[in-house]
Order: structure tokens, then sequence, then C-alpha cells
């Protein structure tokens, strides 16, 4: 047998070195970038205390009135519209990466006092706070298994 490009069995590292430029360029290709700027997520940070469950969300560009957070059968649902403020006017755009886009990311989160939870936005980062019910006002019931 042989291969289809020659290479001897003591030079692995040559083969490396002749298709890395290959792997770099096909999975660094623009192709494959539009592809995760379409899930249209934005990173967020949950964080558990004793008393509270704390949300950081990075929203950057997003204005505060763009911003709906629903809290609905123990689901957090955040929801952001981002535009990118460009006329439609014919210009010839080499490449054009802002655009309207809308946003939303739901958390299942349980035992939650859902008349206290708190937000504020400051700085493209949108914190939350939600605070914990106590153990006896909790919405649970024990079963005795007989």
């Amino acid at each position: 047998m042989f291969d289809m490009i020659p290479f001897r069995k003591n030079n692995i590292n040559k083969k490396d070195e002749f298709f890395s430029p290959f792997l770099d360029t096909f999975f660094n290709d623009e192709f494959f970038s539009l592809m995760t700027n379409l899930q249209g997520n934005f990173k967020v940070d949950l964080k558990e205390t004793d008393e509270n469950y704390l949300i950081e969300a990075d929203l950057p560009g997003v204005k505060k009135e763009d911003i709906a957070i629903e809290f609905v059968n123990d689901y957090l649902t955040i929801t952001a519209e981002r535009d990118s403020s460009i006329e439609n006017k014919k210009e010839n755009f080499v490449r054009q990466e802002r655009h309207y886009r809308e946003f939303n990311r739901s958390f299942y989160i349980d035992n939650v006092d859902e008349n206290n939870i708190d937000a504020s936005f400051e700085d493209g980062v949108l914190k939350i706070t939600l605070p914990k019910l106590d153990n006896e006002n909790f919405k649970g019931k024990k079963i005795d298994i007989q």
C-alpha cells in the first residue's frame, strides 16, 4: 500500500505541518464564523448563594428599553433586541455583520420568591437577583412512602 502523499514514517511532524495551514483556514473560514453568530445567544453567568440566585448577562449594544424579563412557571426568560441602526442606504459594504436581531434565553429556576425579583442594567451587563423562598414557604410537598 502507499499513501496519496508520500511521507516517510519517521517524519510524522512534517505531515502535521503540511495539513496545518489547510485545517486552520478551514475552521477559521468566514462560513464557520457566520454560523456561530447565527446562534444568537448571549453569554450568561448563573450563580447560587444561600439566599439568592444571581444572573449576569452580557448584552453589549442593547438599550435598557429593548430588554424584557419574565418569570413564569419557574422559567426565567430574558429577551433582548439589538438594532444596528444602519440606515437602509444603497452602500457598497464589503462585509456587513451588524443587523437587527432578537435574542432570548430561558432558564428553569425553582424555589424563587417571584414577588421580590430585582434587575438592573449598567454598561451592557444585565444583573438579576432572584431571592430564594424560605424552606417552609416552598411550594413543594414531601410525600411519605407507605
